[in-house]
């Protein structure tokens, strides 16, 4: 059995990138940019106003300034800015050569016809200065950044329609179980729906990775390993759940080793978590996950997340809080690392989910994060302030 560190460092290790694609700027969001994206132009172009208001010299605001024209956005300036003058300018327009200041709109009174003066002292020059956002040939974005909305106007900005990404892992999802079934079908006394398969595809597709599910293996040797075969020769990644215990009819690590999957561990260090297993072959990662839903989606959080991310190019740094906590955590075994659901409250403080056991289907969807207790750690005092990671 590996400590929980240990496991990440060895799945990050066995990623492998794999390698790069266009793609549209609008189709973008959510991929990994596969190299540093760098602007075309500056960003202003020139200097522009940040006000409504009279493109003027400084020198000259206690001076009533003749109006020579109006600029609006998108305009070209038609005069030179002289003494005792200005233009009337729009928000976002060129400023006009020889003058070095805006005064705001709501700052000027109109003494005459074609005439403004400045009612108070200007503050700021109003003025967004060429290349003050970007500069051509600057990296804007580093290779390696996952791309958010708020990072397209900047690829816009700076000349990028087209995208170049890191390709997305296809990734082979199997469940195993006699006792499953599908979630259309309503399941008898013996039976349980197959609600994992869909909350790791989920979880898979929510960080930009492709997936291809090949449904359920009745717990038989011949059936699992005949699926397996089939999601091998179609992903970079395979993920089977459950069947990866100790238990009769748990063949998952024997069937990944009659497939040439060398396994790295089958055992973590973590609860909930403990069965999990990892591969590799010859360009193919394999994971064996438990087959209760707690433990398979905090297993991806915690452990094939950033192993994913990373095959995109992308180290991941999951978001996380520091907060106190509202009432003392125990727990009775401390021989491994556990990872605890909780809630934020409006209180600010984290509230543990109710939470009895890693076949708890419904705990985590009440559940803002999780918390970490390490190793020997038995108990967390109400009021320590703890990291959470958000999920």
């Amino acid at each position: 059995m590996v400590a929980f560190q240990k496991a990440l460092e060895i799945v990050l290790d066995a990623a492998h990138v794999l390698g790069a694609e266009k793609t549209g700027i609008t189709d973008s969001v959510g991929r990994i940019l596969a190299e540093d994206a760098k602007s075309d132009v500056d960003v202003p172009s020139c200097d522009r106003a940040v006000m409504d208001g009279y493109a003027c010299r400084r020198q000259d605001l206690a001076n009533d300034l003749t109006i020579v024209e109006k600029i609006p956005a998108g305009a070209d300036p038609q005069k030179t800015i002289g003494p005792n003058q200005c233009a009337k300018i729009m928000t976002g327009a060129v400023m006009p050569a020889g003058a070095d200041c805006v005064i705001m709109v709501e700052c000027t009174v109109n003494p005459a016809p074609g005439m403004v003066r400045c009612s108070g002292q200007s503050s700021s020059d109003y003025i967004r200065r060429q290349g003050e956002d970007s500069k051509v040939g600057q990296v804007v974005l580093n290779k390696g950044t996952l791309i958010k909305s708020q990072h397209i106007a900047v690829l816009s900005a700076t000349g990028h329609a087209v995208v170049c990404v890191a390709k997305k892992p296809m990734v082979g999802v199997i469940a195993t179980g006699d006792e499953l079934v599908e979630p259309p079908i309503r399941p008898r006394t013996s039976q349980t729906r197959n609600s994992n398969s869909l909350q790791i595809k989920a979880q898979i597709e929510g960080i930009g990775a492709s997936v291809n599910y090949y449904g359920i293996a009745k717990d038989a040797v011949d059936e699992i390993d005949r699926l397996f075969k089939k999601a091998a020769a179609e992903n970079d990644v395979v993920m089977v759940l459950g069947g990866v215990s100790m238990g009769e009819f748990d063949f998952v690590p024997m069937i990944m080793k009659r497939n040439n999957i060398e396994i790295l561990f089958d055992r973590v260090a973590i609860k909930p978590g403990k069965p999990t297993t990892f591969g590799i072959g010859e360009g193919l990662r394999c994971f064996g996950i438990p087959g209760n839903p707690v433990s398979a989606f905090t297993v991806f959080e915690v452990l094939i997340k950033p192993f994913l991310y990373k095959m995109m190019g992308h180290d991941f740094a999951p978001p996380g809080i520091m907060l106190p906590l509202a009432g003392t955590v125990t727990r009775k075994d401390t021989e491994r690392m556990s990872w605890i659901p909780v809630k934020i409250a409006h209180d600010g403080k984290l509230h543990a989910v109710d939470y009895h056991g890693s076949a708890h289907i419904d705990a985590l969807c009440h559940a803002d994060g999780l918390i970490g207790m390490d190793i020997g750690v038995a108990e967390i005092q109400k009021d320590t302030v703890v990291y959470t990671r958000l999920i």
